[in-house]
């Protein structure tokens, strides 16, 4: 067979490798312990399932629903941002529905970058901002995200020549998978910085309502001037326990929503009507379960801050997302650590250099596993170090 050449620069997709190897151990009879993919251990609310189970049921449902989005669906967007970020939203031109977020990050590619075209991705950070780029033939350049810049970009550090050929830059807060958050004007400069370049800005807004110590995380589009540069992709999948739904929306700049949704309506088909429906129910009813939710998070982040603390481990504490970002210990690579901790604790941790160069030195833990299996995840690491 002869592929394309996108494919040969196109690496295998990290979670894909860590599923595997889950699965190769378990097949042994070994009692893996994965603490690597994001995917909450919890059911989705029991409103939402049955808001779904009446929608599914209804036949109106059961053509193909408007490429565009249901006007019920970006209305209830709208009213979220508007609730949750003060932001205002038109429902008509700065809205459309996203098959779960990942879809929109590899297919805005599409819309922006040519042959030699740069996008710019925080590193460490979401494979995607890197597979992405490669899939669209444009060239993924990163840029660091060191601890000592409370683990944001240097945009002044980015070379004029770069800066030249650049079209687009993911990111993202709070952050995967160092467990950052913007606490300053960050957004502001980045919103400069767009404007200056004539870069769109991407914020990748997927875990905004998972935060802790009272912190409330802000969107993108709450700077003023953001919508003149960039959009945000917001998820449900984190938020409502709904990853397997595939359910987000884009929602920001006009002119970039016309042109992703000019893309999507040759590669998909919109998004099932009932879906559509079931996730205003989410969005604009009730949100305790997302309170209880952060509340579940937050012990379990303790649990694991607390015990590597105990055992020499300099870790930090996020204040959001779903991840700690642990230094691995000295003597060890991120790999090295990860194979060590799989092999020995039959725990699965995935390498802080799968999210990029500057992940080297760390492993990504995920708060996703019953407290009891990651404080026994613990325990194992503990004896093996």
């Amino acid at each position: 067979m002869r592929f394309s050449r996108r494919m040969d620069g196109l690496p295998p997709y990290l979670f894909a490798e860590i599923e595997h190897k889950v699965a190769e151990k378990r097949k042994q009879g070994v009692d893996v312990i994965s603490l690597g993919i994001g995917d909450p251990d919890t059911p989705t609310p029991a409103h939402i399932v049955e808001e779904m189970q009446r929608q599914v049921a209804d036949p109106s449902n059961h053509q193909y629903p408007n490429n565009r989005g249901l006007q019920e669906f970006r209305e209830g967007v709208a009213t979220f941002y508007k609730n949750r970020f003060g932001v205002d939203l038109d429902p008509e031109t700065e809205v459309m529905p996203l098959l779960g977020s990942k879809e929109g990050i590899a297919h805005i590619c599409l819309s922006f970058l040519d042959e030699g075209d740069v996008c710019l991705g925080a590193d460490p950070g979401y494979p995607v901002y890197a597979s992405g780029p490669i899939l669209a033939g444009g060239e993924a350049v990163t840029m660091p995200l060191l601890p000592e810049l409370n683990f944001q970009p240097d945009l002044g550090a980015i070379s004029a020549d770069v800066l030249s050929r650049a079209k687009m830059l993911f990111v993202n807060y709070p952050n995967n998978p160092t467990g950052a958050v913007i606490e300053d004007d960050f957004f502001s400069r980045l919103a400069e910085f767009g404007r200056e370049h004539e870069i769109a800005i991407i914020h990748d807004n997927a875990y905004s309502e998972i935060t802790y110590d009272g912190y409330t995380a802000p969107s993108f589009l709450e700077t003023p001037g953001s919508k003149e540069v960039g959009i945000e992709f917001y998820s449900l999948s984190k938020t409502y326990n709904m990853t397997g739904w595939r359910i987000g929306a884009a929602v920001g700049n006009a002119e970039i929503i016309e042109a992703l949704w000019r893309l999507k309506t040759n590669m998909d088909s919109g998004m099932f009507q009932a879906l559509q429906k079931t996730a205003v129910t989410a969005m604009t009813g009730s949100q305790q379960c997302v309170k209880d939710m952060c509340k579940l998070y937050q012990r379990r982040r303790d649990l694991v801050a607390g015990t590597l603390k105990e055992i020499g481990i300099d870790v930090n504490t996020p204040k959001g997302s779903i991840y700690i970002w642990v230094p691995v210990p000295e003597g060890y690579t991120s790999s090295s650590f990860a194979e060590m901790v799989l092999e020995k604790c039959a725990v699965v941790v995935p390498p802080g250099s799968g999210y990029g160069p500057s992940g080297e030195g760390f492993v990504r833990i995920s708060l996703t596993a019953p407290d009891e299996r990651i404080a026994e995840a613990l325990d194992r690491i503990k004896e093996n170090l």
